[in-house]
């Protein structure tokens, strides 16, 4: 999956229109209002295979400000797929009469063994719908009640649209992780982060709060998760609630909880299990 954002100053690409209530698929449902640029972009795609015939295009969605394309190598290539990108994004900009509309560079995730591709298709086709709620009903992303994880019910606070990212990442430190274990796992969550996936964890130890920050910094998006039910009056300390006003965090918790108490070991565990399962879900 490629993803690329346009500058600033160039117009957006289209606007979200029809109703968020209306499931993806049928009449009235969101949708993007291509502007004139925005289907030069469409265009382009469309005829993306002809710069190369080992490359096809599955799915895409252009958006307002960015666009995502699914695209498949058939065969082994000479060059980096890049250099093909590279090429794409310039035919864009001689269409569109020589300026340029994409920031340099790209963001792009692979499909790992066992993810479905299902998922991936239905995660890009959705993306008028999640920006549409998010503008219709911006108090959705605050707190949800009852939120149904592998058959326990939880609380969440924030961005739940993360919880269908396809591409997530459990982050754990072990205490027995070696320097080059550690360094190797860091980067491939930078990895995720920095390429529009998201990192997973309680984010309990000083190490896992360190990836949590470094990956913050890279625009990362985060779930966190949390031993305790939220209070009545809830609302998360300064620096989460303008991560969760951004779209960059959720927060889950129990829906019910006992008193609170100190941290034990098997809520350690329970919570880390719970990141694993998010993780690894489709």
């Amino acid at each position: 999956m490629i993803t690329l954002t346009k500058l600033p100053g160039i117009p957006n690409f289209g606007a979200v229109a029809g109703d968020a209530r209306i499931k993806p698929g049928n009449r009235g449902c969101a949708e993007i209002q291509l502007s004139p640029i925005g289907r030069i972009i469409r265009n382009c795609i469309h005829e993306f295979s002809l710069l190369d015939s080992r490359v096809r295009v599955l799915q895409y969605a252009v958006m307002p400000d960015h666009i995502h394309i699914l695209v498949f190598v058939t065969k082994q290539m000479e060059k980096p797929l890049g250099a093909l990108i590279a090429r794409w994004k310039v035919t864009v900009n001689r269409t569109r009469g020589g300026e340029a509309v994409f920031n340099e560079g790209y963001n792009d995730q692979i499909l790992k063994p066992g993810r479905s591709l299902d998922t991936l298709f239905r995660y890009i086709k959705e993306n008028p719908h999640r920006l549409a709620a998010r503008q219709q009903f911006p108090e959705y992303f605050r707190r949800c009640y009852n939120v149904l994880i592998e058959g326990k019910r939880y609380n969440t606070y924030g961005n739940f649209f993360l919880l269908k990212n396809p591409f997530k990442e459990q982050v754990i430190v072990h205490r027995r992780d070696s320097e080059s274990e550690h360094e190797t796992n860091r980067h491939r969550w930078m990895y995720c982060a920095s390429n529009g996936g998201v990192l997973i964890s309680p984010f309990i130890s000083t190490k896992e709060k360190e990836i949590r920050r470094q990956a913050e910094s890279l625009g990362g998006s985060i779930i966190l998760i949390i031993p305790e039910a939220f209070g009545s009056r809830f609302k998360p300390a300064a620096h989460d609630f303008q991560q969760c006003e951004q779209g960059k965090l959720l927060i889950i918790a129990p829906a019910q909880s006992a008193e609170r108490q100190p941290l034990s070991r098997d809520q350690c565990l329970a919570m880390n299990e719970l990141a694993l399962t998010i993780a690894t879900a489709g």
